[in-house]
């Protein structure tokens, strides 16, 4: 061991000057490394917008085969053809199932658990879809019967059709993810709070162990996780619901009551027979 050391100090000593040439390829290295990994970032932006013209294509798409089949034209029809308030129903329905999908993690703290990401607006992927939500909710129109121009409509598609990629992407990413952002410690509190709230929403529970459940899934989450006030009050009702008293459907079975038995009366008492006169000499 002593050898190696003096080895070492000896090949350094007379090598010293291969310091500066290993420098220059450590930070080339760091450059290229920096180069490649926002080369990424640019492919996967424009992936996104790809995709999320797709999606806006096969909105309308659908928009106008919808129409399509309704008034069976001899042309095909064109999207100046196409009824504002077709193209809007459609629109709203996209619109409305994206949102749907995100408020299944945004209301189920179970899920937020499992995939923490698609709650952390740290992360690039989900704070690319909040700022699509908040497009797409911006330039939707009241109703579908509401008067809106041509731009107004195209610019409501495109929204919808990036908050449905946008949303697709996160989730993916989330998924991916799942608690490898956390340190160990961060991870062994997000397990505990997990296995806490299946007892807390458990209906075989008492109503004092799943309120003892919350307290401690609220502690072990604090700090980890924000939950939204609507997560909060879904959670408390699952919490506070009472416990079933019989099985759903079932009805509750009289206790079978014994029939009286008649009380025996006593005969009543006849008279004795008066006694025979006896005759003299008999």
């Amino acid at each position: 061991m002593d050898q190696f050391i003096q080895g070492f100090w000896t090949f350094a000593g007379t090598y010293w000057w291969l310091v500066f040439p290993l420098m220059g390829m450590a930070g080339g290295a760091a450059k290229a490394w920096e180069r490649n990994s926002k080369r990424r970032h640019e492919r996967r932006l424009e992936t996104l917008r790809m995709k999320a013209q797709l999606k806006t294509a096969e909105i309308e798409a659908r928009a106008l085969n919808q129409q399509g089949r309704r008034r069976a034209p001899a042309v095909a029809p064109t999207t100046a053809s196409v009824a504002p308030d077709d193209l809007l129903v459609r629109l709203f329905a996209e619109h409305d199932e994206i949102t749907a999908r995100w408020l299944d993690y945004e209301l189920d703290v179970a899920k937020l658990i499992a995939f923490p990401a698609m709650s952390d607006g740290r992360q690039p992927l989900t704070a690319a879809f909040l700022r699509a939500k908040k497009t797409a909710d911006a330039l939707r129109p009241a109703s579908a019967e509401a008067k809106v121009s041509e731009h107004q409509v195209a610019e409501y598609l495109q929204a919808v059709g990036d908050y449905a990629v946008a949303f697709e992407i996160a989730e993916k990413d989330a998924r991916r993810l799942r608690d490898s952002t956390f340190t160990e410690p961060e991870r062994k509190r997000l397990e505990r709070a997990q296995q806490l709230l299946k007892v807390a929403v458990d209906e075989s529970a008492t109503q004092a162990e799943r309120n003892v459940a919350y307290k401690r899934v609220r502690e072990e989450l604090d700090g980890l996780i924000l939950l939204s006030d609507d997560a909060v009050t879904v959670l408390e009702k699952q919490v506070a619901r009472e416990l079933p008293q019989r099985p759903a459907g079932s009805q509750a079975q009289p206790t079978p009551v014994a029939e009286p038995q008649p009380t025996p009366v006593a005969e009543p008492l006849r008279p004795a027979a008066p006694p025979v006169p006896r005759r003299e000499g008999a």
